[in-house]
């Protein structure tokens, strides 16, 4: 099995012991959801990566999924049938990670998982000029839980300045859409998964580990259909902060393979 855990920057490791002390308060983690969107390619399947702006707070520069943190609004967005099922939390929170997942996939890449997206839309969900809500409302569409297929959750360690609760879903690209980043990503390309990871393991982009770990998970499958038949069990999943000789390191899981 690969090594379990990645060595992080010295500062990790003072955080970790002013935590651990009580010097400093642990930051709660806030709901969020991210999507891998999936297509079939010519050398196989392949995942929607955003470059990060370097400008940004958080995981500059870092090839990431589309997604995000839960907003209180996601909670209004018109929904159809039973709330979804498998991510182990009552149904109101779990219809708003998804709602979550289809408005942040919308708003980062311009695809609209559950009808045909408009520009116009997209520029005024991203200055905050109108909610998701409002916009399948006015295009008469609704959400519902086939949309997405659950795969994971992930939670920031604790000793974080910024932490995330993140549940993973994965969904087909919709026919007949493009992807385009947002002013909040660098660039934005279609890449196989161990493609990728390789470009990590070389220093040529950078991966989260979740990413990391999810790339490796989904690489394993040869179709599209394939991985989303899939069920899997969803139970949160959270790194740890390790110190040892004044070297923090993050340490994965217990039983997940860390790919780099």
């Amino acid at each position: 099995m690969p090594e379990r855990r990645v060595e992080m920057p010295r500062g990790v490791g003072i955080r970790a012991v002013e935590v651990a002390s009580g010097q400093r308060a642990m930051v709660p983690p806030r709901d969020a959801a991210t999507v891998v969107l999936v297509r079939p390619g010519a050398a196989g399947l392949e995942v929607l990566m955003l470059a990060r702006a370097r400008a940004m707070d958080f995981a500059p520069g870092a090839h990431v999924f589309p997604g995000g943190s839960v907003d209180p609004q996601d909670a209004s967005v018109p929904w159809e049938g039973p709330a979804p099922d498998g991510l182990g939390v009552p149904d109101e929170r779990a219809r708003a990670l998804v709602c979550a997942a289809i408005r942040e996939t919308f708003e980062e890449s311009g695809v609209l998982l559950c009808g045909r997206p408009d520009a116009e839309d997209r520029r005024a969900l991203l200055a905050g000029q109108i909610s998701l809500a409002e916009v399948l409302t006015r295009h008469r569409l609704t959400l519902d839980r086939d949309l997405l297929t659950p795969w994971a959750r992930w939670v920031t360690p604790e000793v974080s300045a910024r932490r995330f609760d993140t549940w993973f879903f994965v969904a087909a690209m919709p026919d007949g859409q493009v992807a385009d980043a947002s002013a909040e990503s660098d660039s934005i390309d279609w890449l196989r998964p161990a493609d990728a990871l390789d470009g990590a393991r070389a220093g040529q982009i950078t991966l989260l580990p979740p990413t990391a770990v999810t790339l490796a998970e989904i690489g394993s499958y040869d179709n599209v259909p394939d991985l989303l038949a899939t069920r899997r069990a969803i139970t949160p999943l959270m790194p740890t902060v390790l110190i040892e000789e004044d070297q923090a390191w993050l340490t994965m899981p217990a039983g997940t393979e860390y790919p780099l």
